[in-house]
């Protein structure tokens, strides 16, 4: 069996996090835009830079083309931009430029199209609501909003034939950055075209800015009217990946990914991650080449792609050989400076549909890398008994947001975890500069997932041996866990249908946690043969799932023998409402591989369900939405009802919304992308 530890070392004292950082610094000189010639050289740079380190690399290049998709995910055209200005013009004392694409490219909504001219400028708020146009003329004019940029788009430019969008608006990113924070940064904004749409212009603003010109035309003393200059064009291009690899004896690999794009500079996202995993390829690259590493059975792939566009591109075309992959690792955020930005490092779980043993190997790694002696930011105790990080770290689980979903989903059937660092001061600001990230983040990074990479890559029977008996003792961590949780909460119980309620729910996590932690083990038939193994790792654990039951139960018997306090067999059933009735009739199948972005594509479906569907959405957090409509679709086998789907969601997120999924499953048949059983 490997020695961890040995190749931990090997490769932190071969990884230069110096060396990463002055890549970040390279990079963060591009405009990263998807499809665009900034992207282009960045992706050269890359290139470039894997040759002359002796790895295998060469430039993919996909069309960017509004009129394609790949799997359900629309194409879009390259844009391209030599210049762009924005200058208050009235009231004539307060002139002076507002905006400059050469100074800042992020002064610029990307892929605002070409224009010239003077226009008066209009105050919306938010613009989002029908009812914010009520009495206002924006026909021929530029508005000024903190609201979504898309929405703007779709009534003022769209319906109202407003000219352009300015938005001064400041994504809230608590704790660390709050109502006011940044006032001299400008947010990153894009437009995303789709075939058929009224193109437009736009440029940001600061926060200051925009309380500058919101003053003067709420004093209404003149017309507020600005020129501007866009030089743009769009036009059918193409998007590039860049592959490396390092190639294995077998026909399998593990894939490492990290997204190229963004813009100037977009230091921490995620030039951070693009850095990172070109130092990772040439370590490891280094250290087989000269012999103190063995050569890998499996082949290690090394992408950075235009962000989710560019993996679907990459794997679209190759449904064959998809099951070829292992396992992936997704690098994102990684190189955070953690007092500036306020970030702690993450690595996030692939999505309970996705189980399998990634996310545990990495974690266990990521324990390893603290006992190294040398390892950054690690400190002895006072008494050296004890070996302890000085930076913040957490396992968390999935969210979604990068190129880890569209691996993880089942029908791609890649599991991903990420590492990343969240939440961040500078999050799409222009004050993402190379001076936020650091270089012993972007070293800790890029050790664990060489060393995440290189174990698969080597793995053999009694490795995946090793790593099911970890799986095993981490499941009854979380079982353990699972019964304190509702031995806690059953005790704050007042009536014995209560007491019941938490027993039985308690019968059903845990039933999750054991069929999730089986699909992880199969999952190990991946790296060998190891089925009588498994077989023995599986009954482990559900003998301690059924001990932690038993425990729980005890416990709450034992609560419920106070006076005035009796436990029922069982919590009665409730009446299930209507829709809940339709839910569990209503089985959808899949009829596209891999996630389908629905927010693009509302603009296919009618008034009404657009209205109806943004209606659910504002109710409810976005971040919510987002993960929960995702694994609804990762849970869909053609078996299920939207019921029980909602049901596995709800394990998974903590939050039950049958009336969102139900609608989620009907829009996207209407699109035409799932059909009802």
């Amino acid at each position: 069996m490997k020695d961890l530890r040995a190749d931990l070392e090997l490769i932190w004292q071969a990884f230069s996090g110096e060396a990463a950082w002055q890549t970040v610094a390279d990079l963060s000189r591009f405009h990263r835009i998807q499809a665009s010639p900034g992207y282009r050289r960045a992706a050269g740079h890359i290139h470039r830079r894997l040759v002359r380190a002796g790895l295998e690399s060469e430039i993919l290049a996909y069309p960017a083309d509004e009129r394609l998709r790949f799997w359900a995910w629309p194409s879009f055209r390259e844009w391209d931009c030599a210049g762009a200005t924005l200058r208050l013009v009235a009231p004539e004392e307060d002139a002076g430029v507002l905006a400059d694409f050469r100074a800042c490219p992020i002064s610029l909504i990307q892929r605002s199209t070409a224009f010239e001219g003077e226009a008066e400028v209009v105050l919306l708020e938010d613009g989002e609501e029908e009812e914010d146009y009520a009495g206002k003329d924006v026909a021929g004019k530029v508005v000024l909003t903190r609201g979504d940029v898309r929405r703007v788009w779709e009534l003022a430019v769209s319906e109202r034939a407003a000219l352009g969008i300015l938005f001064d608006g400041m994504r809230h990113v608590p704790p660390v950055r709050a109502e006011g924070d940044l006032a001299d940064a400008r947010q990153y904004t894009s437009f995303w075209w789709q075939a058929g749409d009224t193109h437009c212009f736009g440029f940001v603003l600061t926060p200051r800015q925009g309380r500058h010109l919101r003053r003067l035309l709420a004093e209404g003393k003149e017309p507020v009217r600005v020129r501007a200059w866009v030089d743009s064009q769009l036009y059918d291009g193409q998007m590039e990946v860049v592959s490396a690899t390092i190639p294995g004896e077998l026909d399998e690999e593990i894939l490492v990914v990290t997204h190229l794009c963004h813009p100037q500079p977009s230091a921490n996202d995620n030039a951070s991650g693009a850095a990172a995993l070109l130092e990772t390829a040439r370590t490891l690259q280094a250290l087989i080449h000269d012999g103190k590493l063995s050569m890998p059975r499996r082949t290690i792939r090394f992408l950075w792609v235009p962000e989710i566009n560019g993996t679907v591109a990459y794997l679209a075309g190759r449904e064959k050989t998809l099951d070829r992959i292992v396992a992936g690792l997704n690098l994102d955020m990684v190189g955070e400076d953690q007092d500036q930005t306020g970030s702690s490092w993450l690595i996030e779980r692939p999505p309970d549909p996705a189980a399998s043993f990634a996310a545990d190997l990495l974690v266990r790694l990521r324990e390893e890398m603290i006992s190294l002696e040398d390892m950054a930011d690690v400190s002895p105790g006072h008494t050296g008994a004890a070996r302890y990080p000085l930076y913040r770290q957490a396992e968390v689980p999935f969210s979604g947001g990068s190129d880890h979903l569209i691996l993880s989903d089942p029908t791609v059937g890649v599991p991903t975890p990420m590492i990343g660092q969240w939440p961040d001061r500078f999050y799409h600001t222009s004050a993402d500069t190379p001076d936020r990230t650091d270089a012993h983040s972007l070293a800790r990074a890029g050790t664990l997932a060489a060393a995440y990479a290189y174990w698969l890559a080597t793995a053999t029977a009694e490795d995946a041996a090793w790593l099911g008996y970890q799986m095993v003792a981490r499941f009854k961590g979380r079982a353990v866990k699972a019964a304190q949780s509702a031995v806690t909460q059953a005790l704050a119980e007042e009536t014995g249908e209560g007491l019941a309620g938490q027993v039985e729910t308690l019968d059903r996590r845990l039933a999750y946690l054991l069929a999730r932690h089986k699909e992880a083990l199969d999952q190990l038939d991946r790296l060998a043969p190891t089925q009588c193994m498994i077989d023995e790792l599986q009954a482990a654990a559900e003998g301690a799932a059924r001990r932690e039951l038993d425990w729980a139960k005890d416990a709450v018997e034992l609560g419920a023998s106070q006076p005035g306090l009796s436990l029922l067999a069982s919590s009665p059933t409730p009446e299930l409402p209507a829709e809940e009735e339709i839910a569990g009739q209503q089985i959808p199948i899949r009829r596209v591989q891999g996630p389908v972005p629905l927010g693009d594509q509302l603009r296919h479906l009618d008034k009404e369900d657009r209205d109806h569907w943004r209606g659910l959405v504002t109710e409810r957090k976005a971040w919510t939405v987002g993960t929960m409509t995702f694994l609804a679709l990762c849970w869909t086998n053609g078996r299920r009802s939207v019921r029980d789907i909602a049901g596995l969601v709800e394990m998974e997120v903590g939050v039950r919304d049958v009336e969102l999924l139900k609608r989620y499953f009907e829009l996207l048949a209407k699109l035409g992308h799932v059909e009802f059983a």
